[in-house]
């Protein structure tokens, strides 16, 4: 269902099937989702085809898609609800089905105002969890400690320097060809959506790729991978993720402390120090400023935590 042959499309009639082929090259082509969320939402709305065809009792047509009430996608979060899923994936499973709708209605005219009357379930506020300042340090002092061979242990103390330097998401920083490197004090990063931001970049940044780039066995070409394997080719996220997770039980953080923390870190450290929220949203390539405000969140926590300790009553 992920991909856009019509043949994975069970359960549809070949019109519908065509439909929602165009609806995903359109999240490729034009909404530019990256490989994950495409994925993820053709998986999605796949289990929504598998629900409605079993419910209905036969192939699912436009005109189904089309007459569908309430309570037929009341239905259909019931099902995920009783398959335990929780309730951030169900609502990630709606909202696939309700862009597929405003898919149809912008280019086939085809109006469901029943999906638009579904309120999906409540999600429980999540605020980031940072690393604090010393522990970020101790990090990246610590993660190349775990790698026998030195140029794999500069490659990993370069991306979670960069990760926590520069407020990159780990597919930014391990997308990097050899021409991205930074020279200067700022460095382009293509972000989602293709969307290019420029970041500054500290002198500690530059001396962890740079080191890393001297001890790397393999040639860096300008649009070659930046950050490589152990055969050579473009490193994957999941290796960094192993890498972290041995610092983090080796330092005793907590299990929050991934790749992402990092990230996290970053930008709740600068705005302890002075940041304004609008400058830290270009940073970190925030398309929405709400996505940014919940770092104010995380300080007052913080600076709350620190007044409780330093005036609790002994």
């Amino acid at each position: 269902m992920a991909g856009s042959s019509t043949a994975e499309l069970s359960g549809l009639t070949d019109e519908a099937a065509v439909l929602v082929n165009r609806w995903l090259e359109y999240l490729t082509s034009e909404k530019r989702v990256s490989k994950h969320t495409l994925t993820a939402y053709g998986s999605d709305f796949g289990d929504f085809i598998s629900f409605l065809v079993d419910y209905k009792g036969g192939t699912v047509g436009l005109r189904t898609l089309a007459g569908l009430e309430v309570r037929d996608f009341r239905a259909f979060l019931a099902s995920l609800r009783g398959d335990n899923l929780s309730a951030r994936s169900v609502a990630r499973s709606l909202s696939s089905v309700r862009n597929f709708y405003r898919f149809l209605a912008r280019t086939e005219g085809i109006e469901n105002d029943a999906i638009k009357a579904v309120q999906g379930p409540k999600l429980p506020h999540r605020v980031p969890r940072p690393l604090t300042e010393e522990a970020a340090k101790s990090v990246m002092e610590t993660v190349g400690e775990f790698e026998d061979e030195p140029w794999i242990a500069a490659r990993n103390m370069a991306v979670v320097t960069l990760l926590y330097g520069c407020g990159l998401r780990i597919t930014e920083a391990l997308s990097l060809n050899g021409a991205d490197i930074p020279t200067g004090d700022t460095m382009r990063v293509m972000g989602k959506r293709n969307k290019e931001r420029i970041v500054p970049v500290l002198p500690a940044v530059r001396e962890a790729i740079r080191a890393y780039k001297a001890e790397c066995p393999f040639p860096i070409t300008n649009d070659g991978p930046l950050f490589v394997g152990k055969r050579g080719k473009r490193l994957n996220p999941r290796t960094i993720q192993a890498a972290m997770q041995k610092v983090r039980i080796a330092l005793g953080l907590p299990e929050s402390a991934t790749p992402h923390a990092l990230r996290h870190s970053f930008a709740t450290h600068l705005l302890s120090r002075g940041g304004d929220l609008r400058t830290i949203q270009e940073l970190l390539g925030h398309a929405d400023l709400k996505a940014t405000q919940v770092y104010t969140e995380v300080d007052s926590a913080r600076l709350k935590d620190v007044y409780d300790k330093a005036f609790r009553r002994r």
